[in-house]
């Protein structure tokens, strides 16, 4: 440099800078607050996406409620099974999180390949023993494994919640769950590698006046085969497709099942309770509206549905069915038993 530089230019140049420092220093702080920042482990890699999870939720939701239903008639009291969340995890993550010892149950997912885990909390576990060995329930701090008899009670009581689990995966899976076996402590349940990645359905339990929670364990590696399915696309379709012939055969199946009250009608009359408090063995009681040669009347559940012909099978009384009155309302009917009559 041939000039040399006076205080007050290098003094004017040195603020220059200072002030180009400041605004870059805004610029950067300005475009660091608009950026979000996700933190990934690829030792622990996503293996569900968002939408999997959301279907996985709403099946599960409707286990809680078959759930719910199920407990509340069994124990007579009332229970409340709420999905509380869906997080995918590593395995010993998993373990980390739940009590020792607690009431593990290892589930054979048939047809998938591998187990999952149903997990109850003590708490809940021992309130459901001593409601059903007949006591009230109340809340109960234990800390014990259980003893045979327990655990075979724990055992009934599990075999019924898997049936509410098949039903609830029907329409992704025609799934047959069967209980392997029961473990109180977690190191002895390693259902798969400890780095292995799993979705945790964590449920609200309430049981009377105990809260506690309930955790379905399934690994990555068993629903794999199936993880295209799990897709709120996929699941409403099925769900649409609930009057398929399969579908009509199922639930046919299960109204063959179904037991009904089946009466035969013989007359009836009006009589005073005082006519009723005097009635005694040998008494004739005359049925109005009816003759000799009428017709009973057959009612499944409460509704008329048959007309019937008296007679005798061997040395039992018995009826043969004719034809159907099905909605013939009660007026027509009685005229028509008039005409009859007369």
């Amino acid at each position: 440099m041939t000039d040399i530089l006076t205080q007050d230019e290098i003094d004017s140049l040195l603020a220059a800078i200072q002030s180009g420092d400041q605004a870059t220093e805004e610029f950067s702080s300005t475009r660091a607050d608009t950026r979000t920042v996700k933190i990934y482990d690829f030792r622990r890699p996503d293996k569900f996406s968002k939408d999997q999870i959301r279907t996985i939720q709403m099946m599960h939701e409707t286990f809680a409620r078959l759930t719910t239903t199920a407990l509340s008639a069994q124990l007579r009291a009332l229970v409340g099974v709420h999905v509380g969340s869906v997080d995918q995890m590593t395995y010993e993550e998993f373990t980390r999180s739940i009590p020792n010892p607690t009431t593990l149950a290892i589930i054979n997912m048939d047809p998938l390949r591998g187990s999952a885990i149903l997990e109850i909390d003590p708490g809940i576990s021992f309130t459901i023993i001593d409601r059903l060995f007949g006591g009230k329930g109340d809340p109960a701090k234990i800390s014990r494994e259980l003893t045979d008899i327990e655990r075979s009670v724990m055992e009934s009581i599990i075999v019924r919640i898997l049936g509410n689990l098949r039903e609830a995966w029907s329409t992704v899976l025609d799934l047959r769950p069967r209980l392997g076996n029961i473990e109180t402590n977690p190191q002895f349940a390693q259902i798969v590698h400890p780095n292995d990645m799993v979705v945790l359905i964590s449920f609200e339990t309430k049981v009377g006046e105990v809260d506690g929670m309930t955790n379905l364990c399934i690994p990555y590696i068993t629903i794999e085969p199936i993880i295209s399915k799990l897709s709120a696309q996929h699941w409403y379709s099925s769900i649409r497709k609930g009057d398929s012939d399969e579908n009509r055969a199922v639930i046919q199946q299960r109204l063959d099942l179904v037991e009904i009250p089946l009466r035969c009608e013989v007359g009836e009359v009006d009589l005073s309770m005082q006519d009723v408090l005097q009635l005694q063995m040998g008494d004739v009681v005359k049925l109005t509206n009816t003759s000799i040669s009428s017709d009973f009347t057959v009612k499944v559940g409460d509704r008329k549905k048959f007309r019937a012909i008296p007679g005798r099978v061997g040395n039992r009384l018995a009826i043969q069915v004719g034809e159907g009155i099905d909605d013939i309302p009660d007026e027509l009917l009685s005229s028509t038993r008039d005409d009859d009559d007369t």
